[in-house]
């Protein structure tokens, strides 16, 4: 079978990182099996195509050559899947421009990105948002695919990364209006898990780690509940409550975003408190200027919130 040929600045890119690994173009050259100026060329190339003729690379002490600041950025993304980088996603990362990748998992992107987006844009830095479930988000984190993630614990093994929890959520169930569970408790504060019996209810999916909680919680209560729908993230809860007039077990979001204001919402109590925390992930070795930024807009929108 013939091997595939990697795409041109594929090929410009391995001789840059072989470059700053070895600290010489001969060091590249060598590795590659090709001659020091073939080396040469990619890297030119790959400045015109990217930089615009700006340098990647700079003479150091002793000879070895040392990462220009675009270099270092530029460097920063080779450590993550290359087939994924077009000229387009190297200019962006090459760029001196203010940017910020960052991940959240659905619901978070429902509570925060606006806020989020704000105040990046008030920064005047450019920003890259994506979605994703806990093992994609960790997995780009590693990669340094992203310089910053958002989501909820539990999360897979997460080695080479950096975490710091924003927010420690409770339980709460929702009602939607005129539910069972609303006209049954309505002047209630507090619901113990034994309340729900026989309810309509909207659980997580199974593979959930909220789903698999639920399902202790009933079988340490005794009780069964009348599961009606299954979902994946608060963006599909809220229309699943209003549709089956059903009720849920959920963490307390309010110190992200306000829940639908015609929602039913009691505080769970539970022999042992239960809790959710808001985590960020970052690449070990520090986070970024514009993470560092963004963290601080998180950390104090929810202190306001505790105030």
């Amino acid at each position: 079978m013939a091997l595939r040929k990697l795409q041109r600045h594929l090929t410009w890119l391995e001789s840059f990182v072989l470059t700053v690994e070895t600290g010489t173009l001969e060091g590249a050259a060598q590795h590659l099996g090709v001659a020091r100026s073939v080396v040469s060329e990619h890297l030119r190339a790959l400045e015109d195509s990217v930089t615009n003729g700006d340098p990647l690379l700079e003479r150091g002490p002793g000879k070895r050559l040392k990462l220009t600041p675009r270099g270092e950025r530029l460097y920063t993304a080779t450590q993550g899947p290359l087939h994924q980088l077009d000229l387009k996603r190297l200019q962006d990362f090459a760029s001196l421009e203010p940017n910020l990748r960052l991940g959240l998992n659905p619901t978070l992107s429902g509570a925060l990105l606006d806020g989020i987006s704000k105040e990046m844009a008030r920064r005047t830095i450019k920003l890259e948002a994506s979605f994703g479930g806990a093992f994609d988000l960790v997995r780009q984190v590693q990669t340094r695919q992203l310089d910053l993630a958002l989501g909820f614990t539990p999360l897979p093994p997460h080695r080479g990364i950096e975490s710091q929890v924003l927010a420690k959520l409770p339980f709460v169930v929702l009602a939607a209006p005129g539910s069972q569970a609303a006209k049954k408790h309505d002047t209630r504060q507090y619901l113990k898990v034994a309340d729900l019996a026989d309810l309509p209810f909207v659980d997580w999916l199974r593979d959930d780690p909220y789903g698999g909680a639920n399902s202790q919680r009933f079988a340490e209560a005794g009780i069964a509940v009348d599961e009606v729908a299954r979902v994946e993230s608060f963006i599909q809860l809220y229309p699943a409550l209003r549709a089956y007039g059903a009720c849920a077990i959920t963490p307390d979001l309010r110190p992200l975003a306000p829940f639908p204001t015609e929602l039913r919402v009691w505080k769970l109590l539970e022999p042992t408190p239960q809790f959710v925390e808001v985590v960020a992930l970052e690449p070990a070795g520090g986070a970024r200027a514009e993470a560092l930024a963004c963290l601080g807009f998180l950390k104090a929108h929810l202190a306001r919130f505790h105030q």
